[in-house]
This record gives C-alpha cells, sequence and structure tokens, in this order.
C-alpha cells in the first residue's frame, strides 16, 4: 500500500476539542507564571537603578507585560468551564442593568443602538454577570467586524414562556455559513481575537438551558443573533 502524502497525513490528524482546551490553557498558565517573574525581575531592576530615562523604558516594559498577561487570562477564560450561580432576577432588571453596562462598556455608542425593550414582570433564573458577558461580547463583535452603516437594534422580550433577546447589525456582505453559529471556535482569528468569543456565548447561553441562533437576513441586510432562555417557574 502507497504511503499516504504529506497533504493527506496532515488532513487525517484529529484533535479532541477537550485536549486542545487543555493544551492551550495550560500554555496560557505556564506563559503567565513566566511573566509573572519577567515582571518582579523588571520591578527589581527599576529599583536598583536611578536613571529617569531608564526607569521610564522598564516602566514601558511592565505595561508591555501586564498587557500580554491579560491576554492569556483572557484567552484562558474563554475557554474556562462554565459554572453559572444562578438566582431568580426580574427580566426588566436585568435589561436595565444591561443597558447600563453596556453604555460603561461602550462609551459614546449611545447613538449606534436602538433599544426595544419590553420584557413585562417576568422572572428569569440566571447569572446576571456570566449572562451580561455573553451580550457584551455580541455587541463587541458588531462593533469590530464588519459593521454596516446604521445602528444596531437590540430587542428583549418574552414569547411563549421565553425570554428572547435578539441583536440585529447592518452588514451589507456576510459569508459565513450560520449553521453552526458558536460552535465553531478558533475559526476566525486576528491580532488580540482568537475566534473564542461566540463559542463562549453559545456555552453561557447553554449553561442557562438556553438557546442561541445565529441568520443572516439577507434581504435587509442584517446579521441577526438571538438568545432565549426559559424563564423562571417563580413569578415576579
Amino acid at each position: 500500500m502507497a504511503e499516504p502524502s504529506p497533504e493527506d497525513r496532515s488532513d487525517s490528524l484529529s484533535v479532541p476539542w477537550v485536549d486542545t482546551v487543555r493544551f492551550i490553557r495550560q500554555l496560557s498558565h505556564d506563559l503567565r507564571n513566566h511573566l509573572n517573574a519577567i515582571e518582579l525581575q523588571s520591578a527589581y531592576i527599576s529599583e536598583l537603578e536611578g536613571d529617569a530615562k531608564l526607569e521610564g523604558e522598564v516602566n514601558r516594559l511592565r505595561e508591555m507585560i501586564s498587557e500580554l498577561t491579560a491576554l492569556l487570562q483572557k484567552v484562558s477564560d474563554g475557554l474556562g468551564e462554565v459554572k453559572p450561580n444562578l438566582i431568580s432576577y426580574r427580566a426588566s432588571d436585568f435589561v436595565e442593568d444591561l443597558r447600563k453596562k453596556i453604555a460603561q462598556e461602550f462609551p459614546n455608542k449611545d447613538l449606534e443602538i436602538n433599544w426595544d425593550v419590553q420584557p413585562g414582570d417576568a422572572v428569569l433564573n440566571i447569572d446576571p454577570q456570566l449572562l451580561q458577558e455573553a451580550i457584551i461580547e455580541l455587541f463587541a463583535n458588531a462593533f469590530r467586524h464588519d459593521r454596516g452603516k446604521g445602528a444596531l437594534t437590540a430587542e428583549a422580550r418574552i414569547d411563549k414562556n421565553r425570554f428572547l433577546f435578539t441583536l440585529r447589525e447592518p452588514k451589507i456582505q456576510f459569508e459565513l455559513s450560520t449553521e453552526n453559529w458558536g460552535r465553531e471556535p478558533l475559526g476566525k482569528v486576528s491580532h488580540g481575537h482568537y475566534g473564542l468569543g461566540l463559542n463562549r456565548v453559545r456555552t453561557i447561553v447553554e449553561a442557562h438551558d438556553g438557546e442561541m441562533h445565529g441568520q443572516y437576513d439577507q434581504k435587509a441586510s442584517r446579521l441577526v443573533t438571538a438568545l432565549i432562555l426559559p424563564l423562571s417557574p417563580e413569578k415576579a
């Protein structure tokens, strides 16, 4: 039997996602340990020298180390297991808190978001911090990736005993498939971004017994992402 070509051998390599996650998190952990050691050493050097110019360069080095450490921590968090601490939370309060958080995260973007909020008196059983993280990631993606002209539209409402959050973002061109929306981590990477955000959103929503769906409305030139969560049996 003929030996497989190099191309065939590379295509046959398959690593389970759980092993990939374990590798990346361990590598991130090890690199952060080394960076922490470099940070301590640079702090020691800055105390030894009295030259102002050299001290300024050492401080800049420490800033760069801090930025890289934060980036590695973000990657590790993006791959971490989601364990929500569920509490009863009125849907209207959650949306109000979310809007305040969005305003903090994206200052000067108020006029670029249209809100349509009709949550009623329903109660959710959620981890508010985790769910905020998921929705903030959707907004970050919308502002970052090939956004078209026009405002984002965020809708929150109750439908058939479910809480629906929908984000519509203008996109003139969109060629990605939404069939496995949020299930293809590492698929699109760029400087400082590694294709983990949407997967993280999905895992957070599913940890709340919810669903996430994406669809491109070609007629309206809008990408529509919907999060669907069950309501709490508790009455408001």
